[in-house]
């Protein structure tokens, strides 16, 4: 992600006032974040709140509240940043789009309300129905997907199924309270229900298939009403209303008007921002969740219960190995490392105390075989786990020190995503170029290293490996306001990001050794094998 430099601070400042900018908010699992860009997709400013999702009556959920106080607090907080680095405030914007956190449930009545806390893609309780629907289709539908948590509150009978009049993602949501538009992109609507790749809109066959289900539970909705019309990349996605700006702004300087982009998921906004969207490429994202997205040339030939097929913002097919565990349990074991280094009355950032403790990570060797991380704080579909208990274990015989604790820590957030990169290579997926993103890799190429052996491949990361996906959103944003003002002339979004945003990007590849994919792969057996200390953990730990 390039960023503003002081000899380009009038231009900047000019560009702002003028509102030649484009501006992306994405909804993550632990931040909201706003990044502004200019015209080149270099990064302007950047605004972020902090939140946490809860778990209530055994639910994963983020309030509504909780959405709109986050998006008012990180675009307040984009505003300051703006204000005191080029002393300005802006009032609008070229274009704006909204990105967050893929599938889940969120049902609305006919007044719009909310009829039941938002379910994220964290719950697990949707085996049923998503079993059901797999068989029915011939396709995999994940645990996580809209229509498997809403096929699941039909089989289970809940009462506000029949008052339910649309469903949604939380992009989808929050481009509604801003733009009053049901829409959603394709790549997001592709994690609420199968996408046809010939039409790029909603399978009309499985559609129908699910109507058939529903029949059979009583239900005669039609599916295809409660669910946002899809767009692809570049569309007009309608523009910022009154209240959109005033629910944004508080201080009620933002001007209604604004383009928007269709909404995307931060799976697809990963793409983007890792220029991961033409075919045989691929990127991983890491964070609460750690997935990676490959962009097929031909479909898979078999269905796998750990591939979701999902697409790119364009809707070109996508296989994405999701899994609902990565580096949090890790940045625990790194706060008491914090914790204990600030009762020294040592003083250090947090970058600093993730370099200390992963520092010796790829040193570790002779004596760290017996040690084992699962970083499991919840259930994950890969391993065929319901729940989780994040453990570090290890033999009576193992030698503990700090670079093995770190590299058992380190080995286990990429362990369930090495399972599903192995169903992929064994299908014969090709992949010329993977990308990494997320915060984990900001640490001195270390996390990079451990995904090169984990997934077998090179590994790149670029310039926006840290911040990727509220930039990708607003490179989102700034595609469509070029295809409207036919500066993108024709272009597809992998041609438009290569022209317009990387032609001069930086990237630092790393390809694994051949002992250190060895080194890998016996620690995953091991992880494997180890896997029933989690089962008896679950057992016995309520």
């Amino acid at each position: 992600m390039r960023q503003v430099t002081p000899s380009t601070d009038a231009a900047a400042r000019e560009a702002i006032e003028a509102g030649r900018t484009a501006l992306g908010i994405e909804l993550g699992s632990t931040r909201i974040k706003a990044t502004l860009i200019d015209e080149t997709g270099t990064a302007l400013a950047t605004g972020s709140a902090t939140w946490e999702n809860q778990l209530v009556d055994e639910v994963w959920t983020y309030s509504v509240e909780a959405v709109h106080a986050g998006l008012q607090q990180a675009y307040a907080d984009l505003k300051a940043q703006v204000g005191q680095q080029y002393g300005v405030r802006p009032v609008t914007f070229g274009a704006l789009g909204v990105s967050a956190m893929m599938h889940g449930y969120l049902a609305f009545g006919a007044d719009g309300e909310l009829l039941v806390p938002f379910r994220t893609w964290r719950n697990t309780n949707t085996g049923p129905a998503a079993e059901a629907l797999s068989q029915s289709f011939g396709v995999n539908i994940p645990l996580r997907w809209s229509v498997a948590h809403y096929y699941q509150a039909l089989l289970n009978d809940e009462p506000h199924v029949p008052q339910v009049r649309s469903l949604n993602t939380l992009a989808g949501y929050v481009h509604k309270l801003l733009s009053g538009q049901d829409v959603l992109g394709v790549g997001d609507a592709s994690g609420m229900f199968p996408i046809d790749a010939a039409t790029g809109g909603y399978d009309v066959a499985l559609l129908e298939k699910f109507q058939q289900l529903a029949a059979a539970q009583g239900s005669d909705a039609a599916l295809l009403d409660l669910l946002p019309k899809v767009l692809p990349a570049g569309a007009d996605a309608g523009r910022l209303t009154e209240a959109g700006a005033a629910l944004l702004d508080t201080d009620g300087e933002l001007q209604a008007g604004v383009p928007l982009a269709p909404p995307e998921g931060d799976a697809g906004t990963g793409m983007v921002a890792t220029n991961a969207v033409s075919r045989r490429t691929g990127n991983v994202s890491a964070g609460t969740s750690i997935f990676a997205m490959v962009v097929l040339e031909r479909p898979l030939a078999n269905m796998h219960h750990e591939i979701d097929v999902v697409t790119t913002p364009e809707g070109l097919p996508v296989a994405m190995v999701h899994c609902n565990n990565g580096s949090s349990e890790l940045g625990t074991w790194v706060g008491i490392f914090a914790e204990f280094a600030a009762a020294l009355g040592v003083e250090a950032s947090s970058d600093q105390i993730f370099q200390a403790v992963l520092g010796g990570a790829l040193e570790a060797g002779e004596g760290s075989e017996g040690l084992l991380a699962y970083n499991l704080l919840s259930g994950e579909p890969i391993a065929a786990l319901d729940e989780g208990r994040p453990l570090f274990v290890r033999t009576p015989g193992s030698r503990l020190t700090l670079g093995g604790f770190a590299k058992a820590q380190l080995y286990g957030v990429f362990a369930t995503l090495s399972l599903g990169m192995r169903i992929l290579a064994s299908e014969g997926v090709a992949i010329d170029t993977m990308f990494a993103h997320g915060g984990l890799f900001r640490t001195g190429g270390i996390a990079q290293k451990t995904l090169a052996a984990a997934v077998g491949s090179p590994v790149s990361v670029g310039e926006s490996a840290t911040e990727g996906g509220s930039w990708g959103i607003a490179l989102l944003a700034a595609y469509t306001r070029a295809v409207a003002d036919g500066t993108a002339a024709g272009r597809d979004l992998g041609t438009w990001l290569n022209e317009t945003v990387f032609a001069a990007a930086q990237a630092e590849s790393v390809t694994p050794t051949a002992e250190e994919i060895a080194d890998y792969a016996a620690y995953l057996e091991r992880w494997q094998a180890g896997l029933a200390v989690q089962h008896a953990a679950i057992d016995s730990i309520k």
